[in-house]
């Protein structure tokens, strides 16, 4: 659905059918028959380059909207999706350049986007929040939403963003002050990235964030692994661990996400950053913007209510990009990227669903490939791998022009029965991960150690992969193992399964369970800073597991700032790296280990 000003069918007006609840409908319907009246009163002369056909799940707001008919279906969209952690519902809010007086609540599954060329082209004067009400100010359950690309002035003088995982904020600029909990309720983990804020950020119960090449004013409060790149004015990090602020002044290698714009005609493109090396602040303050823009008619618009597996592979072989808008897209065999410098990009988390055993994607050992804003959920049917980055290990160097994955998501059960043995195998060399989240579920529907099977969460067999905020929690095996040489992880947060029954079935050899974060034995050349491991055996709290992280030592094996938690006092983790490391167990929840 695209709402803009202007002369429009008002057939396409009231394109509703995709939302679930009723009131919805109505207080979306009765705004655009104003709208529609009063753009064709004040503007009947004008008319406005048509609007690409996004589908009834993209609405396109323009800020000569009436505010009071913007906020009621912003409202009622928030109603719906407040607490729909699992429904199948998926939404996109784009924003043309202007002001808005607005205050938004944002809920599951939903994105706002500003679409200027810069943050501050959308100036939305009210703010945006995320809190957890819906479950009791516990916002560890609250996933899956991103926001992107436009200016906050909140009303109160502070943007709420109450978040834990796949949750990212990207290019905004907040005026204001920023508090990340829902004053005093745990949240655990975030990401923002490319974002000038004003005044200070307050993480409050945050166990854990990243933040990446962004201005701050101040930051206040911490608790496990609160860590920092390429960031002006991050806090003082030389009393690790009392804060444990980690610091690296400059991003090495980084290419921030795609995202769309449209032109005053009415144009839309995507534009694609450039690759940076060693950067420090965000990427968006010189007046002109390096990177290439591809126009959208370049892209394949994909719509999961008609496309499968077949279109969308018809599409990439023609050459075109995808842009793939909300919905839950059921694949039964992989789409295949094998065109270099080929974009992938979701709109509101849009979710790609294997059906027969098979991979939901293939990304072909080649130049530039770019994926955002995904969510690869696994299907029942068990499959290997649902994607893969590379058919299999090659010498072949991407260093000029790395494959990335931004804001990419991983899912094996939750919303339904999901099995995969892995959720992401990395082949390539070079390639770029900022912000993925590989989740073997741990509540909702299909959960259970017999259930979700699965044995890893992600493998990387590449050389020269860099990770800018890796997330893996809850798989049966190693939860991430690396077997390339030369690979970097700046932030790293896992959580070991929860529902382990009991020591016996989870046994590495004679070692207790399996670790977090395994560094194969032939490495000779690995980085990783900043990194926390939890436990938490709810089955069974008397389970433990041996290490947090297991490397080989060596002059090039470099581990820095690491944390292993004992939740609640739910299991005991005895080493943080190999055997180095107090034990966090019960009466010593936490553990840090600065260097082997």
């Amino acid at each position: 659905m695209v709402l803009t000003r202007g002369l429009v069918r008002e057939s396409e007006l009231f394109m509703y059918s995709g939302i679930a609840d009723k009131t919805l409908f109505t207080l979306f319907g009765a705004g655009l028959t104003a709208l529609f009246l009063a753009g064709c009163q004040a503007d009947a002369h004008k008319v406005q380059a048509s609007a690409p056909d996004f589908g009834e799940n993209v609405f396109v707001l323009d800020p000569q909207m009436p505010a009071e008919e913007v906020q009621a279906r912003l409202d009622a969209l928030f109603k719906q999706q407040e607490s729909n952690q699992f429904g199948p519902e998926r939404y996109a809010v784009l924003f043309k350049p202007g002001v808005y007086h607005n205050k938004i609540k944002l809920g599951f599954y939903t994105q706002l986007m500003g679409l200027g060329r810069y943050p501050d082209d959308v100036m939305l004067q009210g703010g945006i929040e995320v809190k957890a009400t819906w479950h009791e100010e516990d916002a560890t359950q609250n996933f899956w939403r991103s926001v992107e690309n436009l200016s906050v002035t909140p009303d109160n003088g502070t943007m709420q963003w109450a978040v834990s995982q796949a949750s990212p904020l990207r290019r905004l600029h907040v005026r204001g002050n920023m508090l990340l909990d829902d004053n005093g309720g745990w949240s655990s983990g975030g990401f923002i990235a490319d974002s000038l804020i004003d005044q200070q950020v307050n993480s409050g119960t945050q166990q854990q964030w990243l933040t990446r090449n962004s201005n701050i004013g101040s930051w206040t409060n911490a608790n496990w692994n609160m860590v920092f790149v390429g960031v002006k004015h991050a806090p003082d990090a030389s009393h690790w661990p009392n804060p444990p602020y980690t610091d690296v002044p400059q991003t090495p290698i980084v290419r921030e996400k795609p995202f769309l714009t449209v032109t005053a005609a009415g144009e839309y493109q995507v534009y694609v950053p450039p690759l940076r090396q060693q950067t420090q602040g965000i990427s968006w303050q010189d007046a002109h913007l390096d990177g290439t823009t591809i126009p959208l008619r370049r892209f394949y618009i994909a719509k999961a209510a008609t496309d499968n597996a077949d279109s969308l592979n018809a599409a990439l072989a023609k050459g075109l990009h995808l842009l793939l808008t909300p919905g839950i897209y059921p694949l039964d065999k992989a789409l295949n990227i094998s065109r270099a410098n080929t974009v992938v990009l979701g709109l509101g988390i849009a979710t790609l669903l294997p059906t027969h055993g098979n991979p939901a994607m293939q990304v072909q050992d080649v130049d530039g490939v770019i994926l955002g804003g995904l969510l690869f959920d696994a299907g029942e049917k068990n499959s290997e791998v649902l994607l893969q980055v590379g058919q299999s290990k090659t010498a072949t160097s991407h260093a000029q022009n790395p494959i990335s994955l931004h804001d990419v998501f991983f899912r094996v059960g939750g919303a339904s029965v999901g099995n995969a043995t892995h959720s992401v195998i990395i082949n390539s060399n070079h390639v770029i991960g900022d912000n993925l989240w590989v989740w073997r579920g741990d509540h909702g529907n299909g959960i259970g150690w017999s259930m979700n099977k699965t044995k890893h969460g992600i493998v990387v067999n590449g050389d020269d992969v860099t990770m800018y905020g890796l997330f893996v929690e809850h798989f049966h095996d190693y939860q991430t193992v690396w077997n390339g040489e030369n690979g970097a992880v700046y932030f790293y947060q896992s959580e070991a399964p929860y529902d382990v029954p009991n020591q016996a079935s989870w046994m590495n050899g004679s070692s207790n369970g399996f670790a977090s974060y395994k560094v194969a034995d032939h490495v000779t050349q690995h980085k990783a800073i900043g990194m926390g491991v939890y436990c938490f055996f709810n089955d069974n709290p008397e389970v433990k597991l041996t290490s947090a992280i297991e490397a080989p030592l060596g002059e090039h094996i470099q581990f820095e700032r690491m944390t292993s938690v004992s939740l609640g006092g739910t299991g005991e983790i005895t080493h943080v790296l190999n055997t180095s490391g107090d034990a966090a167990k019960p009466g010593s929840e936490v553990s840090r280990l600065l260097k082997p």
